[in-house]
């Protein structure tokens, strides 16, 4: 029984981490507007310019993945790696949330 007691209290805290972690699409929203995130990937994520991807339709998993690597530098885009340096963790994880909110 203790075993399924712990169990039980270690999925539910790992349930509640994630929920945690998936950030709030309103808030990602209002950042994506406010960082000029619009200007070139469109307004509801949907690129005009052929030179920008378009994000509508991208998985918050890869959008989070993304701005981390642009952020550390890992991914080598020179107007990527400015935008995304000053972005916290709290910023990427709504982003994310919010452009993975677009299907």
């Amino acid at each position: 029984m203790k075993i399924l007691t712990t169990f039980v209290m270690a999925t539910a805290l790992t349930v509640s981490a994630s929920a945690m972690a998936a950030g709030d699409p309103a808030k990602g929203k209002a950042t994506f507007a406010a960082k000029g995130c619009i200007g070139c990937h469109g307004a509801g994520g949907v690129s005009t310019a052929p030179a920008y991807p378009t994000l509508k339709g991208r998985s918050a998993a890869f959008v989070k993945e993304n701005l981390t690597n642009f952020r550390s530098g890992k991914r080598k885009n020179p107007t990527m790696n400015g935008m995304a340096a000053g972005l916290t963790d709290e910023d990427i994880e709504n982003l994310a949330a919010y452009i993975g909110s677009l299907q």
